[in-house]
């Protein structure tokens, strides 16, 4: 076991080093997790022909009058295009610098905003509506609802009926006019709390609740506080955009397309009347980015990244696709839930997604990122409804395939690589196992040193000597596995930690790989 000996000696060696960096930085025992690609960014330059035919053919066969697209890798705008015009009439060309109208992306800045004035505690999400809101007092479906919140709200389980397109035709109405369908009674699809169904007027609702907090309209909390801290370009009023970077609208009818009109904005345009550029709005998905992975350093965001974290969070189930099917024909199972005005998507490989589609009459828009891949996609178009989703969803996959981009590895612990290197000086004999102090009270009685003794012994007279042992791959910063390669085969050790301080072994497994 000569090998053995050297590789416990060097690995010793290394957790020394990992123990003084320690030392002097309190803050190592946690290392963010990193992306294993540093190249990733190349790979997808490398892919703007792709995505750009990708993009111009669903176009064309979607009736797009002009389109603007962008691809953010780690926040920063890696790829993006245009094509069409952004007015028919005057041949103005579409360019991502283009305002278009992002309708229902516009919820997750209304969103935002309920969160920031959550953490200055100003409001609690779980605060009754009606203590801002006294009409919503004592109403819901039945007798026995219990008061709708703000939450509730944020996620579309308020019990409101989905109002699309209803909802959409309502952007201009006023405070007052918002109130007095308030005060004369809701109708309820459902009791709150309990489902999820997708609606306009609670957020713009939230869109008063801003209002009444702060003394000023949700519009001007947003630019304020979210856009210009962004160095955003964006507007709410459709005439304060200059005209020649004002996209127009348009529905395809009768072969052929139809100007829409443009809707002023009102208490509705909390739900969805933000008008934006793909070149601005990237700095935004760059806030959501960002937010990943949890760490140390120092916050530098306009809000906490604990925060946008927790607007990513299925607070809200809504569908199983089963048999959803990907461009490339593979099915694969989705599920589908709300965040606070964010969609949520987990696929069947595990990779989730973050964003929201967005329509109105003369456009239509999709942003979605990988938050664990650093990847994001945005697309905007200015025809009735364009249905961006499908594609964006079909290009995140694509390039993560083409690119064969990979999830950020996670990078372990201190304590992980500590007890790795103990587990090592214990094999194959265990000796003085129990005197080592690794293990946590339970293990002896869930263990028992002779079989694990005699297993080992068996597994490495089977696969002979000590090669090289892999580094440690954490599922977390408390469980983890790593490879021991021999001359005749490998074997792997797997291991849990306890929540205690420092964490000590519960749970552990050494068994042959096939």
């Amino acid at each position: 076991m000569m090998i053995l000996k050297k590789i416990v000696v060097f690995a010793v060696l290394t957790n020394l080093a990992i123990h003084l960096l320690a030392q002097s930085n309190p803050n190592a025992s946690y290392i963010p997790p990193a992306f294993a690609d540093t190249n990733r960014a190349a790979k997808i330059k490398a892919l703007a022909p792709v995505i750009e035919k990708m993009y111009a053919d669903f176009a064309e066969a979607n009736h797009f009058p002009g389109y603007a697209f962008g691809i953010v890798i780690d926040g920063q705008l890696i790829v993006s295009g245009s094509k069409g015009y952004s007015d028919i009439n005057n041949k103005v060309s579409a360019t991502t610098n283009s305002m278009f109208r992002i309708a229902s992306m516009s919820k997750s800045f209304t969103a935002l905003a309920i969160c920031k004035l959550r953490d200055a505690g100003k409001l609690q999400l779980d605060d009754a509506v009606s203590k801002y809101i006294p009409e919503f007092k004592n109403q819901g479906l039945t007798k026995d609802a219990p008061e709708i919140t703000i939450r509730q709200l944020l996620t579309h389980a308020a019990g409101f009926p989905e109002d699309n397109p209803w909802g959409d035709r309502q952007l201009a109405d006023t405070d007052e006019e918002l109130l007095a369908l308030i005060k004369k009674g809701i109708s309820f699809s459902n009791a709150n709390g309990i489902a999820y169904e997708y609606s306009n007027l609670g957020f713009a609702t939230l869109g008063y609740i801003i209002k009444k907090i702060t003394g000023i309209p949700y519009s001007d909390y947003i630019q304020n506080n979210i856009w210009k801290k962004l160095g955003m370009q964006a507007a709410w009023e459709y005439g304060k955009v200059p005209a020649n970077q004002l996209a127009k609208g348009y529905r395809w009818i009768n072969n052929d397309w139809r100007e829409e009109a443009l809707l002023h904005d009102g208490i509705y345009g909390a739900m969805g009347g933000m008008i934006t550029s793909i070149e601005s709005f990237s700095k935004y998905m760059a806030l959501h980015q960002n937010a990943w992975p949890a760490r140390n350093e120092q916050e530098t965001a306009l809000i906490n990244r604990s925060t946008i974290r927790e607007m990513h969070q299925p607070w809200n189930f809504n569908s199983l696709s089963p048999n959803y099917t990907y461009s490339d024909g593979r099915k694969c199972a989705t599920t589908s839930a709300y965040g606070y005005g964010l969609a949520i998507r987990r696929d069947c490989d595990n990779r989730l997604f973050v964003g929201h589609s967005g329509g109105l009459p003369g456009f239509g828009s999709n942003w979605n990122i990988l938050p664990e891949y650093g990847l994001g996609v945005m697309l905007f178009a200015n025809v009735t409804y364009a249905p961006t989703s499908a594609i964006n969803i079909r290009m995140i996959d694509t390039l993560v395939k083409l690119a064969g981009l990979k999830p950020r590895q996670l990078t372990a612990s201190n304590i992980l690589n500590q007890r790795k290197t103990a587990i090592l000086a214990l094999l194959p004999n265990y000796t003085n196992a129990k005197q080592s102090g690794i293990f946590a009270d339970n293990f002896f009685d869930d263990y028992f040193t002779d079989s694990l003794k005699n297993d080992a012994i068996k597994i490495f007279d089977k696969i002979g000597k000590i090669v090289s042992v892999k580094e440690l791959i954490p599922e977390n910063q408390l469980r983890g596995s790593f490879i021991i390669e021999c001359e005749k085969g490998s074997a792997k050790v797997s291991f849990t930690l306890t929540p205690e301080n420092p964490g000590l072994i519960q749970e552990y497994r050494f068994r042959l790989m096939n």
